[in-house]
């Protein structure tokens, strides 16, 4: 009896774990296929962010090159307004250095021209002076000396050349318009004595020696000096007014008369 009840527990027992075990058996086969099904979901997961992420990558990276091309294009277009603006000064520096090198050549012609002229200029000025009333003579004769070494130096410009010529030419006109007193030599040799020299323009040169024992005056018809005491307060009182001394007064000066024409 007792191996019976025995015999009957086992064939309990397995039938309840043959019970239990087909219970669970389907359980476990369905969780199996969820498990892979999560794990390829979060896989694909993965490489759908991993895909988004070079999508992005590429986006940044399109976006760059889009901006950079647009840049590019930005550059050739301010190029070409450049190399434009640089042809329009070309051309017109172009056109300035034809227009120099034709003002060259007239130049050159002219300075031909003009040197010649400005040596009959000097010239002139010298023979002027040598013909003309002696007054400050030494200063005059050595402006036109100057004038003529002037002339030779290759190292000043004609510009330079003719202004200087024209201000000697200057001078002498103010020459003859001005009232003048200075000291200077009068005679030669053993009659040689400085005196004071009173210039009413061109039209008398006084002298009158410094104790005021002699007054005279040039003689342009003769080209001598001539004494004439007679002007001798005159003389002085043209000397003050010359020196700014004196009030200016009328002057009687001593005045050759005009020469008649010779037949």
């Amino acid at each position: 009896m007792i191996g019976f009840l025995d015999s009957r527990r086992r064939q309990v027992v397995l039938g309840v774990l043959l019970s239990a075990a087909s219970a669970a058996g389907p359980v476990a086969v369905q969780a199996e296929p969820l498990a892979a099904a999560v794990a390829a979901q979060s896989e694909a997961d993965k490489a759908a962010a991993a895909s988004q992420q070079k999508i992005d990558a590429l986006d940044e990276q399109t976006q760059g090159i889009a901006a950079k091309y647009v840049q590019a294009l930005a550059d050739v277009d301010s190029l070409n307004k450049y190399n434009e603006q640089l042809a329009r000064q070309v051309k017109s520096q172009d056109e300035e250095v034809g227009s120099l090198e034709r003002q060259l050549d007239a130049l050159q012609v002219t300075e031909r021209e003009v040197q010649p002229l400005m040596q009959r200029m000097v010239d002139t000025l010298e023979q002027f002076v040598g013909l003309d009333t002696p007054f400050l003579l030494e200063e005059r004769s050595k402006r036109v000396a100057n004038l003529k070494d002037m002339m030779q130096q290759a190292d000043v410009t004609v510009a330079e050349k003719y202004r200087r010529i024209l201000e000697a030419y200057q001078i002498e006109l103010e020459y003859g318009r001005t009232l003048d007193a200075y000291q200077g030599k009068l005679g030669e040799g053993d009659q040689a004595r400085i005196v004071d020299f009173v210039r009413l323009g061109r039209v008398s040169l006084m002298y009158q020696t410094l104790d005021g024992s002699e007054t005279g005056f040039w003689n342009q018809a003769k080209r001598e000096w001539q004494r004439d005491d007679a002007y001798a307060k005159s003389v002085r009182d043209a000397l003050r007014v010359a020196k700014k001394i004196g009030a200016p007064d009328l002057l009687r000066v001593p005045v050759p008369a005009p020469q008649g024409e010779k037949s």
